[in-house]
Order: structure tokens, then C-alpha cells, then sequence
């Protein structure tokens, strides 16, 4: 198949791409920008076709579309800075809307969206979470949340209008990227020896399953429904002492309680009126790291029982012996 791909120079995107380009697929990739994945192989870069773009840039979308037999939408803004709510929710439902009516348009045979297992809703109780929960908002639901869930709405209203749509749900992904940027920043953090942890529980995933999943989504008759996609759940503790091991350093020695993560994110909102940063802490992300959450995979094994998921220890090892190769390069672009 020839498969347009949205997001395809992003954490995710780039394994997408690889697997797809592994796999034999024509790649069309909608990119903004020179700037290539350095965690990619170049080889695998140079057989997909760049077209300049963006979501939010109807024109270019429609361009992108022709001679197109299935596209993979990933692209999507990720973020709980309340500074950033704007473009988070422009990005990830008036981009997906554009991206669908693109597809209808131009008669798409197959449409997979990367949604997140936030667009399901949080639970109060910490029950495992499977895909018929039905969304309900309360006071866990980010700003991120809610848009994932109204771009999930823009999916399955383009199935509504003859689209074959599939939704993947994945949880926390972790691997090997830019470690600078997402979820890959824990891996930095733990480096600089973060001394904090919490005893709040996610799901989390292997980047590289992500994309197998989706590739064999993508080469399934599967459709009209969603899957979770989820390895291991895991408290925050133990995944920072995991990964602190990995990487050779101290294991987080400080517990956040609920009233010390209430002080920080204060805190840290008062300095990046200072410095003119980001805070690193958030009222919306301090309520996530305290929370318990799980998620159930079987609906994905189930439907393809000759799919694995890697084990969140060995995604760490694998992720940690790579950037620990970063660190002996002493290239600054990775590293610093």
C-alpha cells in the first residue's frame, strides 16, 4: 500500500515509519521543516517521500492525499502547561478534523488515528480500564484528555461518513528517542539523579509496539473498533528505580505526598514567572503522577494472539543501553 503518515518525524511517527518501510509499504510522510529523527537510521529516512506540510494547512492535506490507499494519523500535540491549552486543542481536534476530511475527500481506503488511553477517561477508583469504558469527565481529566477524546470524536464521525476508521489507545510510551522532548525526558531526568517518586501506577508501552501494532492493524480487516495498547502497569516508583539502575545511578530517595506535590507545582509556577521557562511541574501533571491508573490489553492479544508485548524491564534495559551510548558519543544534540 501506499500510506500517508501525519506526525512522521516524531517519537512515535519515526518507529511508525520504519515498520511501514520495513514492512515493504510506500511512506509518504507530511513533515515541517529539514529536521530528521537523529534516532533513526538514515537509510530508512531516505526511502520516504517528504512532502512539506501541516494538519492545520487544509491545502497542503488534500495535496498529500492523492494516490493514497491509507494514512496513519499520529500527528498530535502533547502538553499540561496551561500556556500551551490554545495550540493543544487546535492541534489535536481541528488537525484531526482536516486530517479526516482529507481522507474522505480523497477516497481513502484506510484511516488508523493514535489516540491515547487519556481519551478514555480517568478513573476515581484506580479499576482496570478497557476499551468500553465510557468517558465521563472528573477532577483527574486534563486539558489533554479532552482533546484527545473530541479528535477521537472527529475519527468516528469521518467512519460516521464512510471512513474506515480503526483507533489504537496507546498508554505512557517509552524507548528510545530525544530524550530532551515527551516521555523520553524521564529517562534524562533519572540521569541527573531526580530524587523524587510517587507511589502512582500508569500503564506504559514500547515504543517499537506501538508501531508493530500498528503495522498489523494496518494489514488486518480490522476495523471500526479501538484497542488499548499497553504493556506493563507499573507504579512511578518502580519504573524510576528501573530506570535509575539501568543508567547506573541513584534510585529517587524522597516520596511525593500529595501535600509537597501542591507545594511544587506552586512553586515551580511562581519560578517560570522568573525565568520565563516552562515549569517542569504542573497542577494538571502533579494530579496524573499521584494517580492510579491500569489498563487492559487483552482485547489486542486476543485479536492477534501472534503479538507480544515486550516486557517494560526490557524496554528500559533496551532504552537505557542506548542513551548510555549517547553519553560515550559525546554528541551534545543527543545528550544535553
Amino acid at each position: 500500500m501506499k500510506i500517508l503518515i501525519t506526525g512522521g518525524t516524531g517519537f512515535l511517527g519515526s518507529y511508525i515509519v520504519q515498520e511501514l518501510v520495513n514492512g515493504g509499504h510506500e511512506v509518504r510522510a507530511i513533515r515541517r521543516g529539514n529536521r530528521l529523527p537523529f534516532f533513526m537510521p538514515a537509510a530508512i529516512f531516505d526511502k520516504v517521500e517528504w512532502v512539506e506540510g501541516d494538519i492545520l494547512d487544509i491545502s497542503s492535506l488534500e495535496e498529500s492525499m492523492e494516490g493514497i490507499d491509507a494514512v496513519i494519523h499520529a500527528a498530535a500535540r502533547v502538553s499540561f502547561q496551561p500556556g500551551n491549552r490554545k495550540e493543544l486543542y487546535k492541534t489535536n481536534i481541528e488537525g484531526t478534523a482536516n486530517v479526516v476530511n482529507a481522507s474522505i475527500a480523497g477516497g481513502v481506503g484506510r484511516f488508523i488515528h493514535i489516540s491515547s488511553v487519556a481519551a478514555l477517561g480517568e478513573t476515581v477508583a484506580g479499576e482496570l480500564t478497557g476499551e468500553r469504558r465510557q468517558w465521563e469527565e472528573n477532577i483527574f481529566t486534563t486539558h489533554y484528555a479532552v482533546s484527545k477524546y473530541q479528535a477521537e470524536m472527529e475519527a468516528w464521525r469521518g467512519m460516521g461518513e464512510g471512513l474506515n476508521v480503526s483507533i489504537v489507545n496507546p498508554s505512557t510510551i517509552l524507548g528510545y528517542g530525544d530524550w530532551n522532548n515527551g516521555s523520553c525526558a524521564i529517562f534524562k531526568s533519572l540521569y541527573q539523579e531526580f530524587p523524587w517518586y510517587t507511589e502512582g501506577m500508569n500503564g506504559f508501552v514500547d515504543v517499537r509496539d506501538v508501531a508493530r501494532a500498528v503495522f498489523c492493524l494496518l494489514e488486518s480487516d480490522t476495523t471500526g473498533e479501538r484497542f488499548i495498547l499497553s504493556s506493563d502497569n507499573w507504579t512511578y516508583r518502580r519504573l524510576f528505580d528501573c530506570i535509575a539502575d539501568g543508567l547506573g545511578k541513584r534510585r529517587p530517595p524522597r516520596k511525593v505526598t500529595r501535600f509537597l506535590a501542591a507545594l511544587a507545582w506552586r512553586f515551580e509556577k511562581i519560578k517560570s514567572l522568573f525565568t520565563g521557562k516552562e515549569p517542569v511541574l504542573t497542577r494538571e501533571s502533579a494530579k496524573i503522577a499521584l494517580k492510579k491508573s491500569s489498563f487492559d490489553n487483552r482485547k489486542f492479544l486476543a485479536r492477534f494472539p501472534d503479538f507480544h508485548f515486550t516486557t517494560l524491564d526490557q524496554t528500559i534495559l533496551a532504552a537505557c543501553k542506548s542513551y548510555l551510548q549517547d553519553e560515550k558519543s559525546g554528541n551534545p544534540r543527543d545528550f544535553l
